[in-house]
């Protein structure tokens, strides 16, 4: 038998039937949907007379417009009048349908990619779909999760299947050991500025190596996340026994010996010894520093302590494009970014909103204060993650220190909803995107990690947070 990859095995293990040498009718045994890319096709559904074929194999959530103001869950009211529109009937679609929704109202709430994985709904060897590209952060529990376009919602809520094209295979194996003050965060910056934005288009990646095993499940989360800031098609991580903890610990629907044999099997999903890659990486997690992006697009990253490069050489887009993201970011070929001052602080998104992310957070900010100058707010990535925080104490540190104390939801990650930066004002954020305009029209935007953003939140300018607060 043919070795294969354990992409390959997860599309062939979903393969209804071969539709041509490309493409392939691929099965999703869970499609989760948002209110912003949905509306199109329960239309479209309507239009053809048709229902969705699977109910229970969907699951919805109002996760991209809805407010994060601190008020309780059950006052909790859309007050832009499209947004309210779009969110109440999406509401009504999922209900006419059977769909189970996390709606504005659900204790449950929040970002689609970060309540999924808790509530167990993510297992390896899944085909997950979502009109979100991010849904490559699946991909760290052993799934084959990607986004998906409006017309091929309808598709598979039409028949659980996606007419798909095979991703080509890439492997990017991370040698070595994350050194202190360093996350996933900062590993993925660091792939994605020596790749480029487009170094994996057409592929699905497959992470391996030691530094990725000494990786959380919910770090994992965070580099499949942001793999698709690369161009990947898919992101994905074989299971291990962390993957098989984090699963095994939230999987409500079997018994013991039920999860006996899935833990077992999971166990064994993995690619061959000799499976072929089309194209291989390999980096040294060691020389992995704090990073952040100086421009307007994720690869457009550097070390804290390094410089904005003074030459286009590397960048695929050329010197015309680096010209006009310096230009709208206000900053110079050759300039460091550390000590640059900030107006505001977002510490959220489902890139770094969970758990983990709000511990490393309180470890910086413990015992000191926002700087006056800055606004910061945290927005956990769901209600279970919000409960959690406050019986840690977590919420109470974050609260003393200066920081807003948010209900979940996509926040400022996308401004769809009333997070919005101003015109000009410069945010140390720790989302996935630094576009123009992504976080407010005018508005500059610089990844980074939790830590390093809680480190801007204290000090009120962009700084190294090993100097000062990786012993805090």
């Amino acid at each position: 038998m043919q070795s294969r990859t354990l992409y390959q095995k997860l599309v062939d293990t979903h393969t209804v039937s071969r539709i041509d040498g490309e493409h392939v009718l691929l099965y999703a045994d869970l499609h989760i949907m948002n209110e912003y890319t949905s509306p199109q096709a329960f239309a479209g559904l309507r239009e053809k007379g048709l229902q969705v074929r699977r109910p229970r194999q969907q699951m919805g959530v109002v996760d991209h417009v809805i407010p994060t103001h601190p008020v309780p869950i059950h006052a909790r009211t859309i007050e832009i009048v499209d947004a309210g529109k779009q969110a109440a009937n999406f509401t009504k679609n999922c209900m006419e349908q059977g769909i189970h929704l996390f709606d504005v109202d659900d204790p449950m709430q929040g970002i689609e990619h970060v309540i999924a994985p808790e509530l167990g709904l993510i297992r390896p060897g899944m085909v997950v779909l979502c009109g979100d590209s991010h849904t490559t952060t699946y991909g760290a529990l052993g799934a084959l999760g990607f986004g998906i376009g409006t017309s091929e919602v309808e598709h598979v809520l039409a028949t659980q299947t996606l007419v798909y094209r095979v991703a080509k295979n890439m492997k990017i194996v991370v040698d070595g050991k994350l050194p202190s003050g360093t996350t996933s965060k900062d590993l993925v910056l660091h792939i994605i500025s020596r790749i480029g934005a487009q170094g994996a288009r057409g592929f699905a990646v497959e992470y391996q190596g030691e530094a990725i095993d000494n990786l959380s499940a919910e770090a994992r989360m965070t580099l499949c996340n942001m793999t698709v800031e690369a161009g990947a098609r898919a992101a994905l991580v074989a299971p291990d026994l962390t993957t098989i903890d984090y699963v095994s610990s939230r999987v409500k629907d079997l018994d013991s010996a039920l999860l006996d044999v899935a833990c077992k099997e999971w166990r064994q999903m993995k690619s061959d010894p000799d499976a072929s890659f089309e194209v291989e990486h390999r980096f040294d997690a060691t020389q992995v520093a704090p990073y952040v992006t100086w421009g307007t697009s994720p690869d457009q990253a550097m070390p804290i302590d390094g410089t904005i490069p003074d030459s286009a050489e590397g960048f695929e887009l050329g010197a015309a494009t680096m010209r006009k993201a310096l230009d709208y970011i206000g900053l110079e070929a050759g300039a460091s970014v550390e000590g640059l001052a900030i107006d505001r602080v977002f510490i959220g998104s489902c890139t770094n909103a969970r758990i983990e992310d709000l511990r490393a957070v309180t470890q910086v900010v413990r015992g000191r204060k926002v700087a006056p100058t800055v606004r910061a707010m945290v927005v956990p990535g769901s209600g279970l993650v919000r409960s959690q925080a406050e019986r840690e104490g977590i919420a109470q540190v974050l609260i003393e220190a200066g920081f807003e104390w948010r209900q979940p939801g996509c926040s400022m990650c996308l401004a769809m909803n009333d997070d919005v930066l101003s015109p000009g004002e410069r945010c140390a954020s720790t989302t996935n995107r630094n576009f123009e305009g992504r976080q407010g029209r005018d508005s500059k935007t610089h990844l980074m990690s939790p830590a390093m953003a809680a480190a801007a939140a204290i000090a009120g300018r962009i700084v190294d947070v090993r100097k000062e607060f990786v012993d805090a």
